[in-house]
């Protein structure tokens, strides 16, 4: 599209931002079960805590849709081809989004879904293997937190090898540390032991 490139950087932040706000744990939850995900468990809206408290289907459309708008944030700041930095850019607003909704008062959940859903639409095999590590480490300790830091710890190393540039490290290093900003709870209880695993309240 010819719009103006800073019109165009706009446009695609407040495009990710407001995706990025669209409570999907909430909808699919209140929607399939009446249950509101925010009065149980960690009372997050991600796929973790749909998963708690409202069941599998719930959690699995969760899942998707939180990983699509994150995605979707991406591709359509391409489409308005405003280069590299305005991708990430309008990607780390979906995830402020989501972590912050304007829609639910700014109390959202950790963006880890969203993130993993802006690395793919940035470099899909950065993408995929931070979702293996995300769902291998997840699978082996039962620690949906644990599974997001070595995913996001690992991803500015990815982005390194696979989309070497200084602004795009710089990015990836800017998406880990809003995660790991939403996990400091999470990293504490690890540290302490009290962490609880996904299938336990």
């Amino acid at each position: 599209m010819n719009l103006n490139p800073g019109l165009a950087l706009i446009i695609a932040m407040v495009a990710g931002y407001l995706a990025g706000s669209i409570p999907f744990g909430v909808i699919f939850s209140r929607w399939m079960t009446r249950i509101d995900p925010r009065d149980g468990g960690s009372r997050n809206i991600g796929f973790t805590n749909v998963l708690r408290t409202a069941g599998r289907a719930p959690a699995a459309l969760t899942l998707m849709g939180d990983l699509g708008k994150g995605y979707l944030a991406v591709r359509f700041a391409q489409y308005l081809s405003i280069g590299e930095s305005g991708d990430w850019l309008a990607g780390i607003a979906a995830v402020l989004g989501h972590n912050y909704p304007v829609f639910l008062g700014f109390k959202g959940g950790k963006g880890v879904a969203t993130g993993l859903g802006v690395l793919y639409g940035i470099q899909p095999m950065v993408g995929w293997i931070a979702v293996i590590l995300w769902g291998g480490t997840v699978l082996l300790s039962r620690f949906s937190s644990l599974g997001a830091l070595v995913a996001f710890g690992v991803s500015p190393l990815l982005i390194l090898f696979l989309r070497p540039a200084p602004l795009n490290v710089f990015f990836s290093l800017i998406l880990t540390g809003l995660i790991l900003i939403r996990h400091t709870a999470n990293i504490q209880r690890l540290r302490s032991g009290t962490e609880p695993k996904i299938g336990r309240a």
